[in-house]
């Protein structure tokens, strides 16, 4: 695939969007629903092959094919990724599944290799291709390659500045994807061989298991420098929020807002959407008048699995922008349930347990555009009617009063200290 310098080979894309985009990941079907129901725009999902997560639920083609589906009547769109670096053993049967990917509707994929992204252009031409943040693209003329073998949206490495991106839209129409939420490489990210080595897992064929997560301890000369610390030592990075920066980030030009997380909690993926959306939503309202709001912020925080930061947009992270410190759980906030019902004549919804929960906890209700209320617990029943002394059972369906109406996928939580 030789880089040409003709005008591109694809037509028609606008190449800055009206709105920028808020891109969810989507590691299950129910993910999925609830990505979009919260103010996804659009998802990105893992199929069976060629995808970075092969730790997650992944998607068949049947799930694909719903997930398109009810994507659709909201407006939204599916992408899939598929970006590995590919060995000689996964070209067999590439070209059958991006076909398939095409035939089930979805809109486009994220690749890497350009054997993928070949492939995909000249098999299934339905199909977009956009540039994985594998590809560690951080200057324009990059971009610009990228461009001329007829890509409509690079999504830029996680090391890219605001600035950067100032200077990369300057230069080239066309979109760019970014991500502004989530976990950060303490590598350079996508080129951390540390799985390989440790587990023979490969960190870009879908099997990293996140070594710099681990605990370790640091020996000098055969003697731990960290004997008698109940904390080992770590190379764990801070976790990526740039709900404070919408502004920043839609005036610079980002198109897509892209949040991380196929590993992540249903609570997680809802709990982030829903911030990003109302704040994005916010600010085209009124971009003179636009504040931030602190419930944004702290429904982030509700969500968050480590402490945050910006990572590269305005600075080199430094030594504090990583955690090596014994590490305190970030939210003091546990998924409970999932409303299924609500009777408006009796005030009683039908939850769907997901954690434990009883009489006398605190809790919270939340639904998309901000809907939220806490209230305590009271009597609990199950659908016979039975006094239960808790929700302990999972999936279990619970009959509970609520202090305000509720709507089915609206979410439920519990504060845990």
């Amino acid at each position: 695939m030789g880089m040409t310098m003709n005008k591109p080979r694809y037509q028609g894309k606008r190449y800055r969007l009206d709105r920028p985009e808020l891109l969810a990941p989507a590691g299950n079907l129910e993910k999925l629903k609830f990505a979009v129901h919260y103010g996804a725009d659009a998802v990105y999902i893992g199929g069976q092959k060629y995808g970075l997560r092969s730790g997650a639920d992944n998607f068949s083609f049947e799930e694909m094919r719903e997930g398109v589906e009810f994507a659709a009547r909201y407006g939204a769109k599916v992408f899939v990724a598929t970006n590995i670096y590919a060995h000689n053993e996964d070209i067999d049967g590439l070209e059958a599944y991006l076909r398939k990917l095409e035939e089930v509707g979805i809109a486009a994929i994220i690749a890497a290799d350009p054997a993928i992204v070949e492939t995909a252009q000249r098999v299934a031409p339905g199909l977009e291709v956009h540039l994985s943040t594998q590809q560690s693209v951080l200057n324009w003329r990059t971009v610009q390659f990228w461009k001329e073998e007829g890509l409509p949206r690079v999504v830029l490495a996680r090391e890219t500045s605001l600035e950067e991106i100032a200077e990369i839209k300057s230069h080239v129409d066309i979109e760019i994807e970014a991500f502004i939420h989530g976990a950060m490489c303490s590598s350079f990210s996508g080129r951390c061989v540390l799985s390989n080595h440790f587990t023979d897992r490969d960190s870009n064929r879908g099997g990293c298991c996140q070594s710099c997560r681990w605990k370790y301890d640091l020996y000098v000369d055969g003697d731990t420098i960290a004997e008698g610390e109940e904390q080992m030592f770590t190379m764990g990075s801070k976790d990526l929020c740039m709900i404070r920066h919408i502004p920043e980030l839609i005036e610079v030009g980002v198109d897509s807002f892209k949040i991380e997380g196929r590993m992540k909690s249903l609570h997680y993926v809802a709990t982030v959407v829903n911030a990003y959306r109302q704040a994005i939503d916010a600010y085209f309202a009124d971009p003179d008048g636009y504040e931030l709001r602190p419930e944004w912020l702290e429904e982030v925080h509700k969500a968050a699995n480590r402490p945050l930061n910006t990572g590269f947009f305005f600075d080199t992270p430094g030594t504090e922008d990583h955690i090596y410190e014994p590490e305190e759980k970030a939210a003091p906030y546990d998924f409970a349930g999932v409303v299924l019902e609500y009777d408006e004549q009796t005030g009683l919804a039908v939850v769907q347990q997901r954690n434990h929960f009883k009489p006398g906890q605190e809790i919270e209700f939340f639904g998309p555009g901000g809907t939220f209320f806490k209230q305590t617990v009271d009597e609990l029943r199950d659908r016979e009617g039975n006094r239960l002394d808790a929700a302990r059972h999972p999936l279990q369906e619970i009959v509970l009063r609520v202090a305000e109406p509720v709507r089915p996928m609206d979410m439920m939580r519990k504060r845990i200290r």
